[in-house]
C-alpha cells in the first residue's frame, strides 16, 4: 500500500465548525491509496471466493458462503484518499456485497476518490447493496463505477447518497456510473451535488436530503434465469432475514407511463419521489429522492416491487 502525506486544509475559513474540527483531528493522518479485490470461482458445482484481499480503510470480510461485507477500519474516506474496489463474479457463480455501516466522507487536503470496477460473467449474479454514503460538510468526493456485464448476467446494484449530517449542508460530490452488457452501453449516469444554487431547484433535488438509485438486470428485473443451475445470493444467514413488505411512497400518485409504442413494452412508473424506468437494454433503473435515508430506502424498495409485479 502506497501513501502520501496531507499538507493541511486549503480553505479553513470557508468550512463549517464541524468540518474544521474533522480536518484538525485528521490533519496528520496520511492519505490512503488502498486497493481491495474479491473474485469468485466455481468449484464442485458451487461458488467459492478465489480472491479476497484488501487494504485499510477498505477492508473486506467474508460473512457467508457467498457474502462479503465492507468494514471501515479507519475514518473516511478523507480528502486525498484514493480507494479502489475490484469485483469479478465468474460465470455461473453468485456474490453479495454489503457494508456494516454507512460511509462518512470527510474533508481533507484535496479530493477523495472511490472507484468500483465490477465484471459479472454469463449466468452469474451480483447483489451490491452497501449502506448509504453521507457527504459531510466541506468534503470533495468523486465516485467512479464501471460495471461490465456479459449476456445473461443478473445484477442488483444500489447506491444511496445523504446530503450531509443532521443540520449541515453537504460537501461536493461528482459521481459517474457506466454499465455495459455484451459490450453494448446499458446505462450512463452522472450525479453532481454541492452547488446550493442548483441543488435546491425543483428541477434537481428541491428540498430532498437524499438521492438513490437501483439498477436491476437479468432475473432481478423479472427476466428468466439463463441457467437454472446458477446460484443466487441469499442463502447466507444475513440474507435469510425476512424483509418487511415494501411500502408505497408517502402520498404517492402512481402513474404508469408508456415507455414505447411497441406492443408488450414495459411501462415506466412514476410516483411521489420515485421513478421506475425500463432501459433500452435488458434492465430497469429505479431512482428516488427523499427527505431522509429511511424514506429513501422505502421508496427504492417499493420501486423494486413494481419491477417484480
Amino acid at each position: 500500500m502506497s501513501t502520501t502525506t496531507g499538507t493541511g486544509d486549503p480553505s479553513p475559513n470557508r468550512r463549517s465548525p464541524d468540518a474544521r474540527a474533522a480536518v484538525a483531528t485528521e490533519r496528520n493522518r496520511r492519505s490512503f491509496d488502498a486497493r481491495a479485490a474479491v473474485a469468485t470461482e466455481r468449484a464442485g458445482g458451487r461458488t467459492v471466493l478465489g480472491t479476497l484481499r484488501s487494504d485499510p480503510p477498505l477492508t473486506l470480510r467474508q460473512t457467508g458462503p457467498r457474502t462479503v461485507h465492507l468494514v471501515a477500519t479507519a475514518a473516511g474516506p478523507l480528502g486525498g484518499d484514493h480507494l479502489a474496489l475490484h469485483i469479478d463474479v465468474a460465470p455461473g457463480t453468485s456474490l453479495e456485497i454489503a457494508s456494516v455501516a454507512s460511509t462518512l466522507v470527510l474533508p481533507g487536503p484535496g479530493e477523495s476518490v472511490s472507484v468500483v470496477e465490477a465484471r459479472v460473467g454469463a449466468g452469474a449474479t451480483l447483489r451490491y447493496v452497501p449502506e448509504p454514503t453521507v457527504l459531510a460538510a466541506g468534503c470533495a468526493h468523486r465516485v467512479i463505477v464501471r460495471l461490465t456485464l456479459e449476456e445473461g448476467a443478473s445484477v442488483h446494484w444500489r447506491e444511496e447518497i445523504v446530503f450531509g449530517r443532521h443540520g449541515e449542508r453537504p460537501g461536493t460530490c461528482h459521481a459517474r456510473f457506466d454499465a455495459t452488457i455484451g459490450g453494448v452501453p446499458l446505462l450512463r449516469q452522472e450525479f453532481l451535488v454541492g452547488d446550493p444554487s442548483v441543488d435546491g431547484s425543483p428541477a434537481v433535488y428541491g428540498d430532498a436530503r437524499c438521492v438513490g438509485s437501483v439498477l436491476l438486470t437479468g432475473s432481478f428485473a423479472g427476466e428468466p434465469a439463463p441457467d437454472p443451475a446458477s446460484e443466487r445470493p441469499g442463502t447466507s444467514p444475513a440474507s435469510e432475514k425476512p424483509s418487511a413488505a415494501p411500502e408505497k411512497p408517502d402520498r404517492a400518485s402512481v402513474k404508469p407511463v408508456p415507455s414505447s409504442e411497441k406492443p408488450g413494452a414495459a411501462e415506466a412508473v412514476l410516483a411521489e419521489g420515485c421513478a421506475v424506468l425500463p432501459l433500452a437494454g435488458p434492465g430497469t433503473l429505479i431512482s428516488a429522492l427523499a427527505p431522509d435515508a429511511a424514506t429513501l430506502r422505502r421508496r427504492l424498495t417499493w420501486g423494486e416491487a413494481q419491477v417484480r409485479r
